[in-house]
């Protein structure tokens, strides 16, 4: 049963190929759980965000009540009647980067002479398009949520972008830890270096060497803490959506492979929109042909719980259509 699979953990990433479902299956895990009484934190890093569109109202940067307590009172089709409520936002990297900079030029200009002004203000703006300023961006607000999510939730379930952008931002953390610490090494042979001066009467020490070192070492514990939570199997757990053709199989396993590698326990697989076998002829053939690809999944990962989710009809849009498929985590996973 995934809603059971995931009761335990604090924070679960939703991912796998773009076009399977991840959205859907993000959302109605988060319900599931919010029916059972937990306080749901939904968070998308998909630069194509969806979230809004699934619910029918605006998601925003800042967290935003999509299902409340009053609806989950049995009888709307939702839920039995709890005080579990699933808030929602969808990252916006843009916005981030954009206020990240604000908060450096302002320190820049409070701390470095005035000629020096506009060659920082050029040097920021070249920042602002450097590789990677987005990545660090959308894992700042990662690391925001998850931090939320153990003040203010039960759980945090993240709705990621397609595979290959979420697994580079789930190898960031360690390499920001690193490259921050070793800054602060820098840092600090500079510090020694510069009393040693001071001690010679060649000069003193300055607030910026002091509110530079802050700053370094607040982005050095939060992303050390970040990745303290993602590797923590009791904490966090990976959902790995697919669809049972070839290259979304192919891909899924070579996701697995990465995410183990990175120390990220893949806590269910899930197998979307599987075809009817009593739907005539061709629903049959194209069913006998997802189960052989199960079969090659399930011989290269053989140890994770494997949980079909049948083709439903309609669009999967609304909160009575999320608690359909809602119903459908709940079958035991084989």
């Amino acid at each position: 049963m995934l809603l059971d699979l995931v009761t335990a953990r604090r924070t679960v990433f939703v991912g796998g190929k773009g076009g399977v479902g991840k959205t859907s299956v993000a959302a109605a895990l988060a319900l599931g759980r919010a029916r059972s009484g937990a306080r749901v934190l939904l968070v998308s890093t998909d630069p194509a965000h969806n979230l809004g569109h699934l619910w029918g109202r605006p998601v925003g940067d800042e967290p935003v009540r999509l299902v409340g307590p009053e609806d989950l009172v049995s009888g709307r089709g939702t839920g039995t009647g709890t005080a579990g409520h699933v808030d929602g936002l969808e990252v916006d990297p843009e916005r981030t980067v954009e206020q990240h900079l604000s908060a450096v030029a302002e320190t820049m200009r409070r701390l470095l002479p005035e000629r020096m002004h506009a060659p920082a203000a050029r040097h920021l703006q070249l920042a602002r398009q450097a590789p990677g300023t987005h990545e660090s961006a959308v894992l700042e607000r990662i690391a925001e949520a998850v931090e939320l999510g153990e003040e203010a939730y039960d759980l945090v379930v993240f709705d990621t972008a397609p595979s290959g952008h979420t697994l580079r931002l789930l190898a960031l953390p360690e390499q920001l830890v690193s490259w921050t610490e070793a800054l602060l090494a820098n840092r600090d042979r500079s510090e020694r270096f510069g009393a040693a001066v001071r001690g010679l009467g060649g000069g003193r020490e300055t607030g910026h060497d002091a509110e530079l070192r802050r700053v370094l070492l607040r982005r050095r514990n939060r992303f050390s803490r970040l990745r303290e939570v993602v590797t923590d199997p009791a904490r966090t757990g990976f959902v790995l959506v697919l669809t049972a053709e070839l290259l979304p199989i192919a891909e899924t396993m070579e996701v697995y492979e990465k995410l183990t590698g990175l120390g990220v326990d893949v806590a269910a697989l899930v197998a979307n929109r599987r075809s009817p076998a009593d739907a005539g002829e061709l629903l049959d053939r194209r069913r006998r042909q997802e189960d052989e690809h199960l079969v090659r999944l399930r011989q290269r990962v053989p140890d994770v719980p494997l949980l079909d989710v049948p083709l439903l009809p309609g669009e999967l849009v609304g909160t009575q259509a999320l608690a359909a498929l809602a119903d459908r985590l709940g079958p035991s996973p084989s």
